[in-house]
């Protein structure tokens, strides 16, 4: 498939040889294009609109170039005719001379070849968060030029090893060109994640190999699009991290280089005494209730989805795209309606992260059909039920609740995303990016965020984990064998649960940050990915391997619907629950903390004639104590093959008859194929 290149009338296109220039101000009073070595135009005002215009001749790829733009003065202005500013649109971003950043002009064309963006329904995706930096940094499969690269997330050792663990989705996290924060500069850091974005439309150059940054921007940006078509023809599926919340300009007095200085006014939120209305914490927030500026999220959206051919988008902190010009959300919000309905972005994955930090920025379930969010909800859940419950039972004798808010999360969340959306409405996780691993989850009590030189002070303290005993690295087997089962039974509640699952880059070879809970600003010292032959790596590799494949077995654990009592609903799960004695749960054992014991028999409801039935039984036990427990004895059930445990070393060949006894020796889950 040749590319066909995206085209808007924005920013600057090549047209004869020359350029063509046009930008967006509503309050600016003049504008020049500079391209270096090549000369200036002053930008013409169309009459009765916001548009500037004009042309230069000639302009090649690989020219730089920036704007001037002056304009009155003001408290919400901050114009400086003599100060380079970086175009909205550049396609291409290095460090300048004349300014900190510069535009750069590339050429976009680019051979897909055969490759086409792979076909995933959403209740069959496994998606995998990572860093593109610290995803191969460490893998010595990897050749070292590649390594940390663009190149390196499409190497041939990556790909299969995301293919050998389920992978159909690789999330990456920012990868639009940023910048690290003023302060990180002037310690000596710096931004680890990308959360700070410097330009919408240009790849980050740094994330590209050595070759490539050399080569320049238009290298840069045909790596990108080569480790796209590598990922697609591997059946992969890319979705970008996408911070459209606000920019790296900071707060007032924050580093001016592009939209700032180009209409600050409108493009930013103020309040009332003419200071930023920050909803973001990161000292600026975008104004999408602004024309100009909406249009340049969906400019953007549309040409990553495009001409670079991505998948998908998880918007972060999406609350604040949909704010209204009081600052109120609103879940009808005109951007939101232009990106469900914008005909490029028909074929995308819209995933929310559903909140921002502003007055009632907390909106996970509130953003309506045609988006995914991040089910923090599930989060707190899963991790309370398995560790911080179990941690109170070794103290007390008794753990914090009972089974059914566990319950309500391996069935799709139904309370946080009503019956008309259905259980794909949310994306399942345990860990993210921010936060502990899943190792550290079940290694330390507290965060150790020294090394981000803020004196503890930034990261969450509400962990809900339990290092078991002892915190931090130790060589005792008890522990460590506790921590195991920890993580297996935190990993086995992920991908048996109803919705989309995401896993964190790393977690699926025990990756430790060391307790640090907010790596945003420490780089290879603690967040890469371990690649080494580690035998607790390899067999975390392998459970995750194993609860994929049973997953992609399992329709029933993948409905798209929620079932109605009394209804046949195709594509839903038909449930019944058990209790510990094989027989209906009742209201003691949901809600009493001594009784955590479910047996969830699970059955697809097919959507056609041709789709088989699958049926599955899920046994969750979450206490310390060793417990018989009797499986149920349905009509339709004669037997259950144990296809697999959190628990190490059970059998998993021979069939058990229904009725029969199941001993489970500590906390728990497993999960058994119907025969």
């Amino acid at each position: 498939m040749q590319s066909v290149a995206f085209d808007t009338a924005l920013g600057l296109r090549l047209v004869d040889g020359g350029a063509r220039f046009t930008m967006r101000s509503a309050t600016a009073t003049a504008a020049t294009l500079v391209v270096d070595g090549r000369g200036s135009v002053a930008l013409e005002r169309q009459p009765g609109s916001d548009l500037w215009t004009g042309g230069l001749a000639p302009v090649q790829p690989g020219d730089t170039y920036h704007l001037l733009v002056d304009g009155p003065t003001g408290p919400r202005h901050d114009f400086d005719a003599g100060r380079p500013l970086l175009d909205p649109y550049a396609r291409g971003i290095v460090r300048g001379t004349a300014s900190r950043w510069t535009g750069v002009v590339v050429d976009d064309t680019f051979d897909w070849g055969d490759s086409t963006k792979p076909v995933v329904p959403l209740g069959s995706s496994v998606v995998y968060e990572a860093n593109v930096r610290t995803l191969t940094s460490d893998n010595q499969a990897v050749p070292e030029h590649l390594r940390g690269t663009y190149a390196g997330v499409a190497h041939e050792s990556t790909i299969a090893h995301l293919q050998r663990i389920g992978v159909t989705t690789i999330e990456l996290l920012p990868v639009q060109a940023f910048d690290s924060e003023h302060w990180l500069r002037q310690a000596g850091r710096e931004n680890a994640w990308g959360y700070n974005t410097l330009g919408f439309f240009a790849p980050h150059a740094a994330y590209a190999s050595e070759p490539a940054r050399q080569a320049g921007a238009q290298a840069v940006l045909r790596e990108f699009k080569g480790m796209v078509r590598l990922l697609h023809e591997a059946g992969i599926q890319v979705v970008l991290d996408v911070v459209y919340n606000h920019t790296a300009e900071e707060g007032l007095g924050g580093p001016t280089s592009s939209l700032r200085g180009i209409d600050g006014a409108n493009h930013y939120r103020w309040s009332a005494d003419d200071t930023y209305h920050d909803t973001t914490g990161c000292g600026n927030t975008l104004d999408t209730s602004d024309q100009a500026t909406a249009d340049l999220v969906l400019d953007s959206l549309r040409y990553w989805a495009r001409e670079v051919q991505v998948d998908g988008f998880r918007f972060d902190l999406m609350a604040a795209l949909a704010r209204d010009a009081d600052h109120v959300f609103d879940p009808a919000h005109p951007l939101l309606e232009r990106i469900r309905t914008e005909p490029d972005l028909q074929d995308v994955l819209v995933i929310a992260e559903p909140w921002d930090v502003g007055p009632d920025g907390w909106k996970t379930g509130h953003f309506g059909a045609g988006t995914t969010e991040w089910n923090d909800g599930f989060r707190n859940t899963v991790r309370q039920f398995w560790l911080t419950d179990i941690a109170q039972e070794r103290r007390s004798g008794v753990p914090g609740a009972g089974i059914g808010a566990l319950a309500g999360a391996l069935t799709g969340s139904r309370q946080l995303f009503g019956a008309d959306r259905g259980p794909l409405s949310g994306v399942n996780f345990v860990t993210a990016h921010d936060g502990f691993t899943l190792h550290d989850l079940a290694a330390h009590d507290h965060k150790h965020n020294a090394a981000n030189g803020e004196d503890d002070r930034d990261g969450s303290n509400d962990n809900r984990s339990f290092n078991h005993g002892i915190e931090g690295a130790t060589d005792d087997r008890g522990v460590r064998a506790a921590r195991g089962r920890s993580m297996r039974n935190l990993l086995g509640t992920l991908l048996l649960s109803a919705g989309v699952p995401m896993l964190t880059a790393g977690d699926e070879r025990s990756r430790t940050q060391h307790g640090n809970n907010n790596a945003y600003v420490v780089t290879e010292d603690l967040t890469p990915v371990d690649w080494s032959d580690d035998e607790d790596a390899e067999s975390m590799t392998e459970t995750v391997t194993a609860l994929t494949r049973f997953r992609a077995a399992h329709p029933a654990l993948r409905p798209d619907r929620y079932g109605v009592d009394g209804q046949t609903t195709p594509g839903a799960s038909r449930m019944r629950w058990y209790g510990p004695d094989g027989g209906p749960m009742t209201g003691e054992w949901w809600d009493q903390p001594l009784h955590r014991v479910v047996q969830w028999f699970v059955a697809s409801t097919p959507h056609d004639e041709d789709e088989p039935d699958d049926r599955v039984l899920v046994v969750v036990h979450g206490s310390g104590r060793t417990r018989d427990l009797t499986l149920p004895s349905p009509d339709d059930a004669t037997g259950y093959r144990l296809a697999w445990s959190s628990e190490k070393h059970r059998d998993h060949d021979r069939v058990r008859p229904a009725g029969s006894v199941f001993t489970a020796y500590g906390p728990g889950i497993h999960a058994f194929a119907v025969v």
